[in-house]
């Protein structure tokens, strides 16, 4: 049982710092098909391709968490979180800074691509920037694929978090029955 909780705790450690790399990754790409299609149109006044310009304080934003992400997952590795047989403080500080990290930023996402993705669909005149890029030579996206991604890739990242609580609950157990074995061990 313990070679099991500790492959167990090595495990989501390792796809705790894939799902904060894949929040980075996203923040990357979210603005890859906007980019392509609104980034000059915006000069053109075709309404709502000025959402270029409204998310980018949001994507550096993004970018920032992702990468804070990735230190908090990191920090479970400077605390041996994903090898300790037993946790100590800075095991918990590190389960419990990544939890509370992971889910608010998570939240964050969400809310904020739900109304990206809202506005984009609602404002972008798309008949007139499909005009404006075969015009101009420009590359023509109406697809929501990088808003749509973000929540795969936060439902990843809570799912990652929910299996990361639930590794500190079995550890708990585990480390009260070797401490009653261990008392039942001295009294014989």
């Amino acid at each position: 049982m313990y070679k099991q909780q500790m492959k167990f705790q090595s495990l989501v450690c390792y796809l705790l710092l894939i799902a904060a790399a894949l929040v980075f990754i996203y923040s990357l790409g979210l603005m890859t098909d906007i980019y392509g299609s609104c980034y000059y149109a915006s000069a053109f006044n075709i309404s709502g391709a000025d959402i270029f310009y409204d998310m980018q304080d949001f994507n550096t934003q993004l970018t920032t968490a992702g990468i804070i992400l990735i230190a908090c997952s990191a920090f479970a590795f400077i605390s041996n979180t994903h090898s300790r047989r037993r946790y100590y403080i800075a095991n918990y500080v590190s389960v419990a800074l990544s939890s509370v990290a992971n889910i608010a930023v998570s939240v964050w996402i969400i809310i904020n691509v739900s109304q990206y993705r809202t506005q984009f669909l609602t404002t972008v005149d798309f008949e007139k920037l499909k005009e404006f890029c075969e015009k101009y030579a420009q590359t023509y996206s109406d697809s929501t694929f990088w808003f749509d991604i973000g929540y795969v890739v936060c439902g990843f990242l809570v799912a990652v978090t929910v299996l990361y609580m639930v590794n500190l609950v079995w550890k708990i157990k585990m480390m009260k029955e070797e401490a009653q074995i261990i008392k039942e061990g001295l009294e014989a």
